[in-house]
């Protein structure tokens, strides 16, 4: 799903794709949160190296934090390559390590986040794990929306990571 509310009359949208390898927990709760975060300032939409489809407790987490789950879809990266994007970001390893190279001028990011799906035990205990997941990467993208705004304002991109460090803690 893309999210797209118009352009801005300080310029275009800011595009970003979060990247993960089943686009079906972290890369879907990143797309989700910077659009509501984000709002018209951003076009957001999220891929996967080897799509999988959207795992349950992440509509789950979608739907405790009261932000829209209709229209998500698990999408593959070859859907994004011929697209102008400012920002890739990688939210786990394996995909970073397989993911394609964009053509275009835009920054790649990595943020590293515990995969939620393999997450085991109870199922309130994996829930845990997607909320703990969910809010590391809350906080992130809640340092990433005014830095980008700013460097949308001075012509250029953010160039480093917005948390500080390489990987999500």
């Amino acid at each position: 799903m893309t999210a797209r509310m118009g352009p801005r009359p300080d310029g275009p949208p800011i595009r970003v794709l979060f990247v993960c390898t089943g686009n079906s927990a972290r890369s879907i709760m990143a797309e989700a949160l910077l659009r509501r975060r984000g709002g018209a300032d951003f076009e957001v939409s999220s891929a996967g190296t080897e799509p999988k489809g959207i795992n349950p407790l992440t509509i789950r987490i979608l739907e405790e934090a009261g932000l829209p789950t209709t229209g998500f879809r698990s999408k593959s990266v070859n859907e994004f390559l011929d697209q102008s994007l400012d920002y890739v970001v990688t939210v786990c390893d394996q995909a970073r390590q397989v993911c394609p190279v964009f053509p275009g001028s835009h920054q790649s990011h990595y943020w590293g986040y515990e995969d939620p799906t393999l997450a085991t035990g109870s199922d309130e205990e994996r829930l845990a794990v997607f909320r703990r997941v969910f809010t590391q990467i809350g906080e992130r993208i809640g340092l990433f929306v005014p830095l980008a705004l700013r460097a949308r304002t001075e012509g250029g991109h953010v160039t480093a990571d917005p948390a500080g460090v390489g990987r999500g803690q």
